[in-house]
């Protein structure tokens, strides 16, 4: 069932247009998959469940040395193999995990027309951006999400620039995971041999961005993805999945599902941090299934360094990481360039690194 290009332009296009995105297909009724969603082959929704993500417990990171040192071992070898890990005691009280996931849904379930003033495809100068698919006209297939974007920091929003359904929660949510996010570089910064601030200093945490994704239930999730398999572009994400799963990662040469634990957060790599580590730790290739159970709730955190053209420092590995044996494997970037790539490339299977690769 070929889609001529045309076809395909118009069909995102007159999709796009209804500013409703994947929900208002599902609230219409309808009962197949429309063809701008269809996968060039079905996905097989069965995964063999031969490992296990590793958990780490961040417990008395900050008063036991000893912990402290176990813990930087397991972030090591969970980075350096697997890209993720899934994180317990982390900090963040459960019910600011549950209000988070509420209000992500109360902003989804509004009237459309009020949803409506929110959504948009220019993401210069927008607080908060809400649509379906960022890469709706580039990418080779349409995910079943919908998504919307805040950037937390470095100028949290005032609170009348934000959804009222969210805005107080997603300005404490915030607070608290940037918190977390600048304990877990630190850890990781030791994990490396390197001073604790190491990767602080070099703008990891500059820029957060809050993006919650909404994945309604879907009549043939087999058809379609949730999100296509792909690579985070920043350093590190905070993940929050709520109980439906569809989470899968790419480890030794299959998909492993991770299954969800309450109160738990999901933690990986991204491209800049394989970057810098010059492939110490790597970003992994995940996806997200599309459901028949839904809508499924997540809410990813994505530390980034500044994407101003002004600020955008320099991007390269590490030195202190690099020997004779062991040279850099990438070129020199900026956060600008790399994000400027990235968004025009969109989810296609390909990691940006690979562009920056010497």
């Amino acid at each position: 069932m070929g889609l001529l290009k045309t076809d395909r332009k118009a069909e995102l296009t007159a999709f796009d247009e209804t500013k409703a995105g994947v929900k208002g297909l599902v609230d219409a009724g309808i009962t197949e998959v429309p063809r701008i969603f269809l996968l060039p082959s079905p996905e097989n929704l069965n995964t063999d469940q031969e490992h296990s993500l590793p958990t780490i417990d961040f417990k008395g990171i900050n008063e036991d040395p000893i912990r402290r040192k176990q813990v930087r071992e397991e972030i090591k070898d969970a980075l350096g193999s697997w890209g993720f890990f899934q994180m317990v005691n982390h900090g963040i009280p459960v019910s600011t995990l549950d209000e988070m996931r509420k209000g992500v849904l109360a902003f989804y379930e509004q009237d459309n027309e009020v949803k409506k003033q929110w959504y948009t495809r220019d993401r210069i100068g927008k607080r908060v951006v809400y649509n379906s698919n960022f890469d709706l006209y580039s990418a080779p297939v349409t995910n079943w999400r919908d998504s919307f974007l805040c950037t937390m920091y470095p100028n949290p929003p005032k609170p009348d620039e934000l959804p009222p359904p969210c805005r107080d929660i997603l300005l404490e949510y915030s607070s608290q995971v940037k918190k977390l996010g600048c304990s877990i570089l630190e850890l990781m910064s030791e994990a490396l041999g390197l001073d604790s601030n190491r990767l602080l200093d070099m703008g990891c945490a500059e820029e957060i961005q809050v993006t919650s994704h909404y994945y309604p239930p879907c009549p043939q999730p087999e058809l379609t993805m949730g999100t296509t398999e792909h690579t985070d572009a920043g350093f590190i994400t905070i993940l929050q999945q709520d109980h439906i799963g569809g989470l899968k990662i790419f480890y030794q040469n299959q998909w492993t599902h991770v299954h969800p634990i309450p109160g738990a957060l999901v933690v990986n790599a991204g491209d800049l941090l394989q970057l810098v580590t010059n492939d110490k730790f790597v970003s992994a290739r995940h996806k997200v299934m599309a459901n028949k159970v839904g809508p499924r709730i997540s809410v990813a955190s994505f530390f980034l360094t500044s994407l101003g053209t002004q600020t955008s420092k320099v991007l390269e590995p590490i030195k202190e990481l690099l020997s004779e044996e062991n040279p850099a494997k990438y070129r020199s970037t900026t956060g600008k360039d790399f994000f400027d790539y990235f968004y025009t490339k969109g989810l296609d299977k390909t990691a940006a690194l690979v562009h920056f690769k010497l």
